[in-house]
């Protein structure tokens, strides 16, 4: 029988910033702001654009979940493992494979694996479950991915609920926030968030699954398209990040740190520091990816790769056009080059191989991909530099 503190659920209240709080007005237009700039951005990204976008954005989003955990394994390596090139170091190759795990089950939130779910009890272990059924056995907890928690765990600096009231919190948690308005679910998103850190229903894995439920609610309240990282910004903030937490922390059973009589205000600048995070994750991708810069930055990549012999002297009107138009199909290429097919195929084969153009099946057309190895140079500042 799990240990039981007898924690009421009223121990998480508030779970959310009341109507009438002097600091709902602040938070609102700040998520008002946010509305009107994450939709800028997506609604300005061609399709195809998006989409290699949101693929960079999962690499991104698991190096920051990595740092906030004190874990640095670099997007490149992240990138190498999901296609199957592990490190021969074991502790490398197990933070690779949970890498991979991670940037897995966020792609299918990314698809709608957990619309309307995100903040239910049954989304939440599935989402455990997803992320431990391709991690390294050495790495999983007691108990089996997906399963609550049966004992105690160490928290760290925070606070947490005894095993035996993880069920009873968590139907408190699901009431709280699964089924909420866009408006209230945007400024929910800080509240759950911490709330499901406090229960860690799960013997390990909390931060992460936190963090991609906090990305998933925010796919659906923003419908962000997975166009930019909240764990980026948190972990670039980690310090203030972990500070706002256990700001929201209820007492600890001794009575001591916590919240204290200040839940309301904890919890508003918990949500405060999410939501400026967000506004200025949104900035960063709004200056990395205006079309003029982006179209410089690339095509000097492709110059100056046509001047070292690793791609044809032709390669960078390829980019060009798929910048331009978003996609392009096979047939046009001969055509845009004044080529023949055979060379052609020829620059389509260099530039797939260096990883800047892909296709979802050989007849397919092109589009422009946005691979970890190529993001220092096109998309600078987005994660730290890495000599290969």
């Amino acid at each position: 029988m799990p240990f039981d503190l007898g924690e009421s659920p009223a121990s998480m209240e508030p779970t959310l910033i009341p109507e009438g709080s002097r600091h709902r007005a602040a938070l609102v237009d700040l998520a008002i702001e946010l509305v009107a700039r994450a939709s800028g951005l997506r609604s300005g990204l061609q399709p195809s654009l998006r989409l290699a976008l949101a693929a960079l954005i999962r690499t991104v989003d698991c190096h920051g979940s990595h740092l906030i955990e004190g874990r640095d394994l670099h997007p490149i390596d992240i990138e190498r493992a999901l296609h199957g090139d592990l490190g021969d170091d074991a502790g490398q190759r197990g933070l690779q494979l949970e890498a991979r795990a991670h940037v897995e089950v966020q792609a299918w939130l990314d698809a709608g694996g957990l619309a309307g779910r995100a903040a239910t009890a049954a989304g939440l272990q599935e989402l455990h479950r997803r992320l431990g059924a391709h991690r390294p056995a050495e790495a999983l907890q007691a108990e089996a991915p997906g399963a609550l928690r049966s004992r105690d765990v160490e928290a760290g600096p925070h606070a947490a609920a005894s095993a035996g009231a993880v069920p009873r919190l968590l139907a408190r948690f699901e009431r709280a926030y699964a089924g909420l308005g866009r408006a209230d679910a945007i400024l929910a998103t800080a509240a759950a968030h911490h709330r499901l850190l406090w229960i860690r229903p799960f013997a390990g894995g909390n931060g992460r699954v936190a963090r991609l439920m906090s990305h998933a609610m925010l796919l659906e309240s923003l419908d962000t398209g997975g166009t930019w990282s909240l764990s980026r910004g948190l972990a670039r903030g980690a310090a203030e990040y972990r500070r706002l937490l256990s700001a929201c922390d209820p007492p600890r059973r001794d009575g001591t740190e916590g919240h204290g009589a200040r839940p309301e205000e904890a919890l508003a600048e918990l949500t405060a520091f999410f939501l400026r995070t967000c506004l200025d994750q949104v900035e960063t991708m709004e200056g990395l990816l205006r079309p003029e810069d982006l179209r410089g930055r690339v095509l000097q990549w492709a110059a100056e790769e046509a001047r070292t012999g690793r791609l044809p002297e032709r390669a960078g009107a390829v980019l060009e056009a798929l910048l331009h138009r978003g996609e392009l199909a096979r047939g046009e290429v001969p055509v845009l080059l004044g080529q023949t097919d055979r060379n052609a195929r020829r620059i389509v084969g260099a530039l797939a191989a260096a990883g800047a153009v892909e296709a979802t099946g050989p007849r397919e057309p092109l589009r422009l991909a946005l691979p970890a190895a190529l993001a220092a140079r096109w998309m600078p500042g987005l994660f730290p530099d890495r000599r290969r």
